[in-house]
């Protein structure tokens, strides 16, 4: 097990690789790398195949395009290769993305050169500015260590501008029930202001087998 190092400088970046961190001994993505060292360019390949054959890989991105007014701050958390935040920055907002995995952030400088991309740990999430939305697509809150998840939710609510709103969305079965992230969110002191089963805005029911879920600061 490796252990977080302390460095001068801004938070992200910290960590030389992204087993850098004692976080990352519970966090499933870190797992699967750990298992299979070929795992990140297997994911950073996968998604430019899909984008090669036409895949609509915007859909959570045409969601928060459409809260929010031209020209606004949007953090991508766990931005991965930034298929999301790229396509906010296409539509004219102005983006930043932090990925624990540095392997994908440099798939998104490369891929999506414009947006600012971080390698960071979103449990020592700590940018200067707010943002006018925060989104976290991707079931990222299913790959993080579960005694971190209060703490990720506390750092984004602390991202948000006056009025702003976290979008987080995920599936069901992947270890974190719908309703115990709704009470880790309420421990962050986030409240829903609207909960859809889809990124194309279908209500969500108790039966629904994904979550997204429109966050307020309470």
């Amino acid at each position: 097990m490796t252990t977080r190092t302390r460095r001068p400088g801004p938070w992200w970046g910290r960590a030389s690789g992204v087993c850098g961190t004692v976080a990352g001994v519970d966090n499933l993505w870190l797992q699967k790398i750990a298992e299979n060292p070929g795992h990140s360019a297997w994911y950073v390949e996968r998604f430019r195949t899909m984008a090669r054959e036409g895949a609509d890989l915007a859909g959570e991105a045409r969601l928060i395009d459409a809260m929010l007014p031209r020209g606004s701050r949007v953090l991508d958390a766990g931005c991965g290769t930034g298929r999301v935040g790229a396509h906010l920055a296409a539509a004219g907002h102005d983006v930043t993305g932090v990925d624990l995995d540095p392997h994908l952030v440099a798939a998104a400088q490369e891929d999506h050169p414009g947006p600012r991309w971080l390698q960071g740990d979103l449990t020592e999430l700590d940018l200067p500015e707010r943002f006018d939305a925060v989104i976290c697509a991707g079931n990222v809150m299913t790959f993080v260590a579960p005694d971190t998840r209060v703490e990720i939710l506390r750092r984004l609510r602390l991202h948000l501008a006056e009025g702003a709103r976290a979008v987080i969305g995920f599936g069901a079965g992947r270890g974190y029930d719908f309703d115990e992230f709704l009470t880790d969110a309420a421990k962050a002191g986030l409240l829903p202001d609207l909960l859809l089963s889809t990124w194309d805005l279908r209500p969500y029911t108790p039966g629904s087998d994904f979550l997204v879920a429109v966050l307020k600061p309470e």
